[in-house]
């Protein structure tokens, strides 16, 4: 499934840790530490030997190192002190874990590896840190153990709905005399266990801050009057909702998806803390040159301990496979990405108060205006549908291609150049994914373009770093759809790219 490549990749560049992923002794995938550590681009030591990064000490463990993968289970294989090799020659000590880890494109190592240089040689020291080490190894596989249960968690129980109202819908459409509105219910519920699938997957990314922000000047009264009605159907009858707006506050510059995020993000989290009901307050206020933004509730509050970890990833209360982990983590992700601040109070039994503080924007917040429905339909434009995953590309060019698009597609960058290259009209746009193997939409554009100046470029990914600036931002001329879309959702794009 393309979201778990997206959510490994994220999840590998927020480990503090170097890691690398090998398919026997080659280096498949390697986090951006890694390459900080060996000196290497990450990019370059991807496809390489990993004797590489080996020193005489550490090749001479490879030959049980080697055998440990190929004959143990699914898990750890331990862990060991050795020596490794900078790319200019210089030997380092670290520490590496390895785990034995199957997937549906085969088995792999994935090794956990630190560096050690500073670790005092005095013998106690030498035994603390040793000792510390193995409590941080410890954290970190329950904190990945929490994220992978609760993951799995969510995305079973999305699957189970998917996978038995399809069978219903089947099952229904093969009858003698199909019920029409019991199809549509039960397709809906499909519909409905996906999109929750997508706004978990949005969750993740936000996280690891791989996602892609639109910033724009809001006004926060206006973001939070707008979410009243859907923060009160998550708190539920018992919990009263008292919103409290701020005079006179200036605009933020702020990506409003990320900003409803984060308020429902924080509504639920009052919720459960509340499971006998109560109020929660949201009030803004200006402050100097920053906007002041609260969610108060009047919960049971957080002891010392467990506020002091209250935005550390993977961290939660709740009992094992219930949760992430990740929504007050991912609160953090979304202001500190917007150039805020974000704190937590909290005492048992008096509830529980988040501040954000955001820098206060100067642009003015545009006027509304009643637009009117964009056009989605084609007009015979030739489409040139570029993705990997044979699925995707199907759906796209179904709904492209019933929209009245000529549509011709291809599985990835050297294809899409070759029919390219024997198509004798014009290709109006290319409509192509971001992370493909072999080549990246990017440079598949660049090199269409450079000899169809007139083709039109639109991107669509769920993973879309390749192509983002500086804190998440979109590169200038960029456009991008995010996946997973709905039929309207990239007829609107394209059509919008074809006249824009």
């Amino acid at each position: 499934m393309e979201w778990s490549a997206e959510l490994s990749s994220g999840l590998l560049q927020a480990a503090p840790d170097a890691i690398l992923v090998l398919d026997d002794s080659r280096i498949v995938l390697a986090n951006d530490r890694a390459g900080q550590m060996y000196g290497w681009p990450g990019t370059e030591l991807v496809g390489q030997s990993v004797d590489v990064l080996l020193t005489e000490e550490s090749k001479a463990l490879v030959p049980e190192r080697q055998h440990l993968i190929e004959s143990a289970r699914p898990g750890s294989i331990g862990t060991i002190v050795t020596t490794a090799r900078r790319r200019d020659g210089t030997e380092f000590p670290v520490e590496s874990s390895t785990t034995i880890v199957e997937t549906p494109q085969g088995r792999f190592a994935v090794a956990v590896i630190r560096d050690v240089s500073d670790r005092d040689q005095a013998a106690l020291e030498h035994d603390r840190l040793r000792a510390e080490a193995h409590r941080h190894r410890a954290e970190r596989l329950e904190s990945l153990g929490q994220l992978a249960g609760g993951i799995a968690h969510d995305f079973n129980n999305m699957l189970g709905v998917i996978l038995n109202y399809a069978s219903f819908v089947i099952e229904e459409a093969e009858s003698p005399t199909p019920d029409l509105k019991a199809i549509a219910a039960d397709a809906s519920q499909v519909v409905r266990a996906g999109t929750r699938g997508t706004d978990l997957t949005h969750q993740l990314l936000a996280f690891a801050r791989r996602d892609v922000v639109r910033p724009a000047p809001l006004d926060l009264n206006q973001v939070i009057d707008g979410l009243c009605e859907t923060l009160r159907e998550t708190l539920g009858e018992r919990i009263t909702l008292i919103v409290r707006p701020g005079t006179d506050l200036p605009p933020v510059n702020w990506d409003p998806g990320r900003a409803e995020q984060m308020l429902t993000s924080l509504t639920t989290n009052a919720r459960d803390a509340m499971p006998e009901g109560g109020n929660l307050v949201i009030d803004t206020w200006r402050l100097g040159d920053q906007v002041r933004l609260r969610v108060c509730d009047s919960g049971e509050g957080m002891p010392a301990d467990v506020r002091e970890r209250a935005f550390d990833p993977f961290f939660t209360t709740k009992p094992k496979g219930e949760a992430t982990g990740l929504g007050l983590a991912t609160v953090y992700g979304i202001v500190t990405q917007a150039g805020g601040e974000v704190s937590l109070a909290s005492e048992p039994g008096l509830g529980t108060t988040v501040t954000v503080l955001l820098p206060a924007g100067e642009e003015a917040v545009p006027e509304k205006r009643d637009e009117a429905p964009a056009a989605t339909g084609g007009n015979g434009e030739t489409l040139l549908v570029v993705d990997d995953e044979a699925g995707l590309r199907d759906v796209a060019g179904r709904i492209l291609s019933g929209a009245g698009y000529e549509v011709i597609s291809a599985d990835g960058g050297s294809q899409a150049l070759e029919l390219a290259a024997r198509h004798a009209g014009e290709i109006d746009l290319l409509v192509s994914d971001v992370v493909m193997p072999g080549m990246l939409g990017k440079e598949l554009a660049e090199r269409l373009v450079d000899v169809r100046p007139s083709t039109r470029v639109l991107y669509m990914s769920g993973y879309a770093q390749p192509i983002l600036a500086s804190q998440g931002n979109l590169d200038p001329g960029v456009v991008l759809l995010e996946k997973p879309f709905t039929a309207d959702d990239l007829l609107t794009a394209v059509r919008k790219r074809l006249d824009g």
